[in-house]
């Protein structure tokens, strides 16, 4: 249960703290294990002066005011970087094996307190318990991977040369200094914080600027970590719109990771390139499903419903759209309808709720002017299709259309709601050109009894992440495959040895022995030079080492 605050929206961060005091104790909760004074302890933790401008933060399921954050300036996005690069300096001076054991430690904390940081995440971005559960655990993974693996990825390591014996080469991998991460809404704890520890594996400082709707569950994970012992300071969170703030933070940091909307994602990496400094984005998709003939229905109809409608559509590779084969698609949109007819929408913090809120009035207005185009252009509404204030203030109906075309926004651009709309197709051929007419390319699906020729099928598609009878969840969990968007949908990827590796700047140190690298010794003619060298280099081609 949410219970109202009642606190008035203009009011200062104080003014809310002075009501909190006189209205509620240490005792009442805004979620089952989320308290006033948990909240109030997080925001204690923002690296941005308390005088500024308040933003009130809301809670989804009931539009009660949680608390609030300040809105941060250009100098305290200066102070903060400062104080994260004093830190980055010993910190990086620590191997990747001691850096590691601190997020071990991490990991273990999070798990005992897993049922505390889902209540905290569903409270502020009106999440169902499944997505909040999915993000929790996501965090834990892709911990524990960077943990076990970055001091292997970041050792100093050999690599072969031209002429063996008279050179060695060796590659190190120095951190950039201190990263800036601009995160979402829809997935503040995975997208808060999983990006940024293989950065601080990598001997990196941080600066992390959550959406200002969900600050609450980065500032959770932060205090996490540095109760597992992460030097204070190292982290460094500022709160605000980052219209405002955004542009303070690429001219302030070393590397910066966004992740949010191509348009956004266009003027970061504009402005990251005048200044010389890496990005990696990811950004939006259109993503598409497709049901081949032999598909399994009893399997490829609530793994699709996950697909589209899990955290309510609100997920970067989310489908939205469905191909299915003709012979098929009577059958499959039957099922799939009534499926989504049985879809448990209440809003609440027990399991097992996938649907969860819009994350504001806008964002709701949005998904249902989509819809509204669309069928007044002549689509077909088989579910759905409008609020459901019956059941929580942001609530939308799971919603199915048919008879989609160009001349409808739903088509092409991303609705980023529970809204999915299904095409029927001749065969895979036509499937295939259809997944892939879209600038954007982060995430598909094939459904098919056969495996091999669903993964064959799967590489022809244009996208970053390709399912085969999934969604979603077995791409993103595969924490050792890299994980991002093609086209329009990103650059670089996170997950893998690229999540990290990134993070850091390749150095090459090459010793000479005996002789210089590429000139003949002293008094040799090049002319005999030339004739000797081509001579070794024929048989170095023979040797196993060198090939």
């Amino acid at each position: 249960m949410v219970i109202s605050l009642r606190t008035n929206p203009g009011r200062q961060q104080p003014e809310v703290h002075l009501f909190l005091s006189m209205m509620l104790t240490d005792e009442t909760r805004l979620a089952p294990r989320v308290t006033p004074a948990l909240l109030r302890s997080l925001e204690a933790r923002i690296d941005v002066q308390a005088d500024r401008e308040q933003i009130p933060v809301f809670a989804p399921f009931t539009l009660d005011q949680i608390g609030s954050v300040p809105q941060a300036l250009d100098h305290d996005i200066t102070n903060a970087v400062a104080a994260s690069r004093q830190a980055q300096t010993s910190w990086e001076q620590l191997s990747p094996g001691t850096r590691g054991r601190i997020f071990i430690r991490f990991h273990d904390l999070l798990i005992d307190r897993a049922e505390e940081a889902m209540d905290l995440v569903q409270l502020e971005a009106g999440k169902a318990r499944v997505p909040a559960f999915e993000e929790v655990y996501d965090t834990v993974g892709t911990t524990r991977y960077y943990a076990n693996t970055a001091p292997g990825l970041l050792r100093r390591r050999r690599r072969r040369v031209s002429l063996p014996l008279l050179t060695k080469a060796y590659e190190y991998k120095h951190p950039h200094g201190v990263v800036g991460f601009i995160t979402p809404w829809n997935f503040p704890f995975t997208l808060g914080i999983s990006d940024a520890i293989p950065a601080l594996l990598a001997g990196n400082g941080a600066l992390i600027k959550p959406d200002e709707k969900t600050p609450y569950s980065t500032l959770y994970v932060v205090s996490l970590l540095e109760e597992a012992g992460l030097p204070e300071g190292l982290i460094q969170v500022v709160t605000g719109r980052g219209e405002l703030i955004g542009p303070s933070i690429v001219d302030a940091v070393d590397f910066i990771m966004f992740t949010g909307s191509t348009a956004v994602g266009r003027l970061i990496a504009e402005q990251a390139g005048r200044r010389m400094i890496g990005t990696s984005m990811e950004l939006g998709g259109k993503n598409a499903a497709i049901v081949l003939a032999d598909a399994d229905l009893d399997k490829a109809v609530p793994g699709i419903i996950r697909a589209v409608y899990a955290n309510g559509g609100q997920l970067c590779i989310a489908a939205e759209r469905i191909y299915v084969e003709e012979g098929i698609l009577g059958e499959f949109t039957e099922r799939f309808v009534n499926a989504v007819g049985e879809l448990d929408l209440s809003v609440g913090y027990e399991f097992p709720g996938i649907m969860s809120s819009m994350i504001t009035q806008g964002h709701l207005d949005d998904v249902h002017r989509h819809v509204e185009d669309a069928v007044a252009r002549g689509a077909k509404l088989l579910a759905g299709g409008k609020p459901r204030p019956d059941v929580g203030p942001l609530v939308y109906a799971p919603t199915v259309l048919t008879d989609v075309d160009e001349s409808m926004e739903v088509c092409r651009t991303e609705t980023f709601g529970p809204v999915v709309s299904i095409y029927g197709v001749p065969d895979a051929e036509t499937a295939i050109q259809k997944a892939n007419d879209s600038h954007l390319g982060l995430n598909l699906s094939v459904w098919t009894r056969n495996t091999r020729a669903g993964v064959e099928l799967a590489a022809r598609l244009e996208a970053g992440t390709v399912g085969v009878n999934d969604g979603y969840a077995a791409t993103w969990s595969s924490y050792d495959a890299p994980m991002g968007g093609m086209k329009a949908s990103g650059l670089s990827r996170r997950h893998g040895s690229e999540g990290i590796l990134k993070y850091t700047d390749p150095q090459t140190i090459a010793v000479q022995h005996l002789i210089p690298a590429f000139a003949p010794p002293g008094g040799m003619s090049y002319d005999r030079y030339r004739v000797l060298l081509g001579k070794a280099l024929k048989l170095l081609r023979r040797m196993p080492f060198y090939k």
